[in-house]
């Protein structure tokens, strides 16, 4: 049988962060949902995704494919209610399709498949909007570091190191940790290859971070914090995921936030989690196009992939950044920044696609990692599709 994640109506709740990935490739806990899937199940998934993006993440189909929701995260209990679906049966959580087993042709309209449902009783972990990122991050964390560290040991600690609650810190081959407090007394930490905590570093789990991550000399992280291959911690960061070759390298504030792929947050950027009158927080919405309730009361930033910010920059409660914008200048920008918009608070104009995608393959170049043909024309249709949402004054 072969196996696919889809995208439902959830891929447009999930923008900016979705404008170029498809849903199971957002990262929560230590893995993404698809690695979640791979790992647990032992199987190689494909994707059915929007079609602009489908040249980056193909379909692989045949005449029997098992296709799962891709913001549903795994459990053992769904895994089984899956592989009991016999062809043309579909199983739901009300009216929500968790998994379907149909041929390749239904794959191509999802919304038309006449299926026989089985409705499923217990809980289905489903990320539908950004912040549900972080609020379902410390669970996800806990569930990956019991899967990826089972029947393993860990890396012993430096003794310069002073680790509470060390049964729950597991540290990859390659990693690098000194004279560091690690306290996993509230969830587990999660060291990844290669990476490095430096001097002085106090973390609270629980915490993950992915293969060449690197904690900068004295930062502060108050769990649960992800921070994603190639990421550059440093400052004070609670409640927070950062998706992979992200930089949040120096002093600054960053609570209850996801921040895309390729970003960089400018020495003492920070942002607000808070509202000064602790009402709930309200959050942009792409499907209603207007800002909706989150039903939190900390809810800080989501910035999509690419986007940059200068020094000092201060965001308000729940703001939303869209794909390669560039943020700078005194005082607060406006609470949603359209992608590949360029400036701040006082002055916002239009960034030149040619502009972004220089500095974007000049920024992955230092990374060893190509912006291939596929990523610009994705960086061109996002541009494209953005372009309604930027009128500058």
């Amino acid at each position: 049988m072969n196996y696919l994640l889809f995208d439902d109506y959830r891929w447009k709740q999930l923008l900016p962060l979705t404008y170029t990935r498809p849903v199971c490739e957002i990262r929560t806990g230590i893995l993404t949902i698809r690695e979640k899937w791979s790992l647990r199940t032992g199987i190689s998934f494909s994707w059915l995704t929007q079609p602009y993006l489908q040249e980056k993440y193909p379909s692989r189909l045949s005449s029997d494919n098992m296709i799962i929701n891709g913001g549903m995260l795994p459990s053992e209990e769904v895994i089984r209610a899956i592989e009991q679906l016999k062809k043309g049966e579909g199983l739901y959580k009300g009216e929500t399709l968790l998994a379907a087993r149909v041929s390749g042709e239904d794959c191509r309209d999802i919304s038309q498949i006449n299926l026989h449902k089985r409705n499923y009783e217990s809980e289905a972990w489903l990320i539908e909007f950004p912040w549900d990122i972080f609020v379902f991050n410390h669970r996800a964390i806990e569930e990956d570091f019991r899967l990826i560290t089972a029947h393993r040991h860990s890396l012993p600690a430096s003794n310069t190191n002073h680790l509470i609650r060390s049964e729950r810190i597991f540290i990859e081959e390659g990693a690098r940790v000194e004279c560091s407090v690690l306290n996993a007394t509230e969830g587990p930490i999660y060291i990844g290859k290669e990476a490095e905590i430096m001097e002085g570093s106090l973390i609270r789990g629980p915490f993950a971070m992915g293969e060449h991550a690197i904690v900068k000399m004295g930062a502060k992280i108050y769990g649960p914090v992800t921070l994603g291959p190639y990421c550059r911690a440093g400052g004070e960061i609670s409640a927070s995921v950062m998706f992979g070759y992200s930089n949040k390298a120096h002093d600054g504030y960053l609570g209850n936030a996801v921040i895309g792929e390729w970003c960089n947050l400018g020495a003492n950027t920070n942002n607000s989690n808070l509202k000064n009158n602790y009402a709930e927080v309200k959050m942009w919405s792409y499907v209603k196009e207007s800002f909706i309730p989150t039903g939190l009361q900390f809810c800080g930033l989501v910035m999509g992939d690419h986007s940059k910010t200068g020094i000092n920059t201060m965001f308000n409660t729940g703001t939303v950044v869209g794909v390669n914008a560039n943020i700078f200048g005194a005082g607060y920008p406006r609470n949603f920044i359209p992608s590949f918009s360029w400036g701040g608070p006082e002055k916002m104009q239009e960034y030149p696609l040619n502009k972004a995608i220089e500095v974007a393959e000049k920024v992955m170049q230092r990374r060893n990692v190509v912006l291939t043909e596929t990523d610009k024309k994705i960086l061109q249709t996002v541009f494209n599709i953005t372009k309604k949402y930027r009128h500058f004054s």
